[in-house]
């Protein structure tokens, strides 16, 4: 068996671009599960439903819960409480890394930290699984952490420390982005536009990234090469 984990970014960027439609197909054929855990579905379903503004997108997420396009880790044999207890070491870890002037500074939200403990169990069970997350501060925890460290001062215009041991932690995660997942949708035929090809790739790149995916203009370039 195999897993896609999905973070409330990814799924928020594909509801927003009105990309879900193009998940499902990819779900069909698939082999294995598209995953989330319970604080995943409290953004993006639970929450949102709420909110007038988001109640839409918030419908259409859970109608792919309630087909089973998405389902809950309990599916995969593993139960809240595991992934409670290890997305607690991964908060503490994650949230203490980063030093401002002598106060740790919080780099992830329970969301985020769930999909990474749902990540390290099911490796533990020899599952192999990415992780599909848009938000760039948990991506470049996980690959670049390093790099990390300089966004932040870029971001908060200070000097900060890191300790690096802390680094280790983040290794043998795999990230993906809702980019990926739509540029193979586009490869394989997937994507419902067809009018206007040439452009397709370029308009679905750029949409996601104008919606929250963490791509650059390189990255959508180097993409639309390798079709």
């Amino acid at each position: 068996m195999k897993a896609i984990i999905f973070d409330s970014s990814t799924l928020i960027s594909l509801a927003m671009n009105g990309l879900l439609a193009e998940l499902k197909e990819l779900k069909k054929r698939f082999q294995g599960k598209f995953i989330i855990t319970k604080q995943v579905k409290r953004e993006t379903i639970d929450k949102p439903l709420t909110i007038k503004r988001f109640e839409l997108e918030a419908l259409k997420i859970k109608s792919l819960l309630d087909e089973r396009v998405l389902e809950m880790p309990d599916l995969v044999g593993v139960g809240e409480d595991m992934i409670d207890e290890e997305m607690k070491k991964i908060l503490d870890v994650a949230n203490s890394t980063f030093i401002d002037k002598g106060k740790t500074i919080n780099i992830i939200s329970d969301g985020e930290a769930s999909c990474l403990a749902l990540s390290k169990i099911l490796i533990q069970k020899k599952v192999e699984n990415v992780i599909a997350v848009d938000e760039r501060t948990t991506r470049m925890l996980c690959e670049k952490p390093e790099n990390l460290a300089k966004l932040l001062e870029q971001k908060l215009h200070t000097h900060i420390d890191s300790r690096r041991d802390n680094f280790k932690f983040f290794k043998g995660f795999k990230i993906i982005r809702s980019s990926e997942i739509i540029y193979v949708a586009y490869k394989k035929g997937f994507v419902q536009l067809k009018d206007g090809n040439k452009f397709i790739l370029d308009a679905l790149l750029y949409a996601l990234k104008f919606n929250g995916c963490s791509i650059s203009d390189t990255e959508i370039n180097e993409m639309k090469r390798l079709v």
